[in-house]
């Protein structure tokens, strides 16, 4: 699915096709979630179905990106969409809180340059981009903090999707309101396809630990 939409991208208009191949990436994961998820809690389950769908809804509305509302409004939806993700990876278990901080200045450092990189092309979106870079750290955080609750091959597909979304989501971001970049059509949706995968296959293989590490 991603690599036809990939190729509808490159090689058709962007109506009507993409409204019938953009979707079906969400589409196909979530068949798969519902197909090989063997979630126990059921709030985490609707975390996660809420999430696929305003990705779902956001990738719709982000197909017309160069209309100032239709972007505003899927990066909305994106926000959202992280937020319930975010919801999905919290957990219980306590944390070594000194494996945290380098980890919170690397991503502070990484989101004060690429919003001062984008400084005088944000305009009035400045603030929506400020705050959506900020939920994807959050997002990130929470992901990285999973290690003491999940097993290993879980934890780093989630870790690898995230990291991806990251690149994916940068590059959209430089290329909407900045500058054009070498196969930005090719590796936005290739890197946001695949994070979507490694995330929600990290899901489907995550085990829950039965011990918690008391924290620092």
């Amino acid at each position: 699915m991603l690599v036809i939409d990939i190729l509808v991208k490159l090689y058709c208009s962007a109506y009507p096709y993409r409204y019938f191949s953009k979707p079906l990436v969400i589409i196909a994961l979530f068949l798969y979630y519902y197909l090989n998820n063997r979630e126990i809690n059921k709030k985490k389950h609707l975390w996660l179905c809420l999430a696929l769908l305003m990705l779902f809804i956001g990738d719709i509305l982000i197909i017309n990106h160069t209309e100032v509302v239709f972007l505003g409004v899927s990066l909305f939806f994106y926000s959202l969409g992280k937020v319930f993700l975010s919801f999905r990876f919290s957990h219980k278990f306590d944390f070594n809180i000194s494996r945290l901080i380098p980890f919170s200045i690397a991503m502070f450092i990484y989101t004060v340059g690429i919003i001062s990189f984008l400084f005088d092309s944000l305009d009035f979106f400045y603030v929506p981009a400020l705050i959506s870079f900020f939920i994807t750290l959050l997002l990130f955080q929470f992901a990285f903090l999973r290690k003491v609750a999940v097993n290993n091959i879980s934890y780093v597909y989630v870790c690898v999707g995230i990291v991806l979304y990251i690149m994916s989501e940068s590059m959209m971001t430089i290329k909407t309101f900045k500058q054009d970049l070498p196969f930005q059509d090719v590796l936005i949706m290739l890197f946001y396809g695949l994070a979507l995968y490694f995330i929600i296959v990290g899901i489907v293989k995550e085990q829950r630990r039965e011990t918690t590490i008391n924290s620092l």
